[in-house]
């Protein structure tokens, strides 16, 4: 991508991190040739970066958008309604941006049972496979919501909603969990509830703006 530079080194080599970061998580060699900067650059930037929440690290060590990020802002925002989420269902639940040409969770909140879906903060998942990746790439089904069974992984159910600002799609919104507590028809059992978590975050976003 061509940058405008300042003129201001240290600026548009942070700058130049944070773009890199856009496309998901990545080792310190992965946004070292994102970035087109040596390793050593990169890394006492990135470190410069999680000092002051521009930048941090996932599950795997890997670079990643920080709290004072866009992505990092949004789960801000989005938590309340995401554990309420999880809070009412019993299950799961998480919100995913797009990042590059796969699905990032941004925001994950565990269900209280020992069995339950687990997704890592900072874990990048394909597009189109799953309800979360096909409300990202525009799909909506007549409730607002889309459900998947055994799409991603196997035993696994889930549903999510979209989260719009601007009317553009910003984020998906989901709750994911076993079959055998799911059904095969999680939509009917949970889409409502999704639906209104999404409408939730998109008011908590309105009234930050």
């Amino acid at each position: 991508m061509e940058r405008t530079l300042s003129g201001v080194g240290v600026l548009d080599k942070s700058v130049a991190v944070l773009d890199a970061l856009e496309s998901g998580p990545l080792t310190l060699a992965e946004l070292s040739a994102a970035s087109g900067l040596p390793r050593a650059t990169a890394h006492r930037l990135c470190a410069a970066l999680e000092v002051h929440g521009f930048v941090t690290r996932d599950h795997l060590g890997r670079f990643m958008p920080g709290p004072r990020s866009s992505a990092g802002d949004l789960a801000a925002t989005a938590a309340p309604a995401v554990a309420s989420l999880r809070d009412q269902t019993g299950e799961s639940a998480q919100l995913y941006v797009v990042r590059g040409d796969r699905r990032v969770c941004v925001l994950a909140m565990d269900s209280p049972h020992s069995l339950r879906t687990i997704v890592a903060v900072g874990a990048a998942l394909p597009l189109g496979v799953g309800s979360a990746g096909r409300i990202l790439q525009g799909a909506t089904g007549a409730g607002g919501w889309v459900a998947s069974v055994e799409e991603r992984e196997k035993g696994v159910a889930s549903v999510s909603a979209p989260v719009v600002r601007n009317q553009r799609v910003v984020a998906a919104v989901s709750v994911s969990g076993p079959i055998e507590r799911l059904s095969r028809v999680p939509g009917r059992r949970f889409g409502a509830a999704v639906v209104s978590a999404a409408r939730a975050i998109e008011s908590a976003l309105d009234a930050g703006t």
